[in-house]
């Protein structure tokens, strides 16, 4: 493990709060009608885009439980009623609840090989953009941000990444940086030495990204349903993995239009393992292993 250690990380207890697991049991005393469930399904969709089967009424059930239980209701009819009326900021913990965080660091791991060789195609001091949209807490960033530093030899590089996310609760936890010794251990030994920080005492059993690394990176929020994208800059790499499966097709398309723009004209867009863009071939072109270029 890291050489280094940290004394700066937030207390265990602490940081254990901000890791409980995404979900709760509960033994179902709220009262859950299908009509409550078709509404739910019709707000997220229509705040995020996100496409609910019928088969996942339960586990909407086991997330949403916890916000009625904060806000002291006993059916969910009331939680909708809160939505409806507009509330903004229990529009962001609806949004966090039903989103799924599943990430690791170097996750499908042959795209960052790929990331590193077309680095090499720019010229000395060139500047770089990335893009990840779907940051989660921080493991994609975080692995593209080693990446970057390997290839350059050095923390000061001439990239700048950005993460985004529509979830705040995650994005919180990726500004920390803060992960279990477990959630690291699958990075290589020497990874582990030149990017962490080894929490002692009360942080033991704790690792924190150095902040070297962590400067490299700006999280913000963002909804990919936005009507208007307002990009300072277009990417030369974009990040958008395992997001469109959530979406159906009248969205993704919406959503890769609006991609394709941001996109510098000789850009790579890294796309999900499970997922295709068939019916965007007049946008993007497939290189090989979900990586994609704009079809000019």
């Amino acid at each position: 493990m890291p050489d280094g250690e940290d004394k700066g990380l937030p207390a265990l207890s602490d940081t254990q709060n901000r890791m409980r697991p995404a979900e709760e049991k509960d033994s179902h005393v709220f009262l859950f009608t299908d009509e409550d469930f078709i509404h739910i399904k019709n707000l997220i969709y229509r705040i995020a885009g996100i496409s609910l089967a019928p088969s996942k009424k339960d586990l909407v059930y086991s997330r949403l439980a916890r916000r009625l239980r904060a806000r002291q209701m006993d059916a969910f009819s009331a939680y909708i009623e809160l939505l409806e009326s507009g509330d903004t900021r229990e529009h962001e913990e609806f949004i966090n609840a039903l989103t799924t965080n599943m990430t690791s660091f170097f996750r499908e791991k042959h795209h960052f090989p790929i990331l590193a060789e077309y680095l090499r195609t720019f010229p000395e001091s060139t500047p770089i953009n990335i893009w990840t949209c779907a940051s989660s807490t921080g493991e994609e960033p975080y692995s593209i941000a080693m990446t970057v530093v390997e290839h350059f030899n050095t923390f000061n590089v001439p990239v700048r990444i950005l993460a985004t996310d529509i979830d705040t609760k995650v994005l919180d936890k990726a500004r920390i940086g803060v992960y279990t010794l477990d959630q690291v251990q699958a990075i290589s030994s020497d990874r582990r030495k030149r990017f962490f920080l080894k929490g002692s005492g009360n942080n033991s059993g704790l690792a924190r990204i150095r902040p070297e690394l962590q400067r490299l990176i700006t999280f913000n929020r963002f909804n990919l349903l936005e009507q208007q994208w307002e990009m300072r800059e277009k990417f030369d790499v974009i990040f958008c993995r395992n997001v469109m499966i959530y979406f159906d097709r009248q969205t993704q398309q919406s959503i890769l239009n609006k991609f394709a723009h941001c996109l510098k004209p000789d850009g790579i867009f890294f796309a999900g393992h499970s997922e295709s863009f068939h019916h965007a071939s007049n946008l993007f072109r497939n290189t090989g292993k979900t990586v994609y270029k704009l079809k000019h």
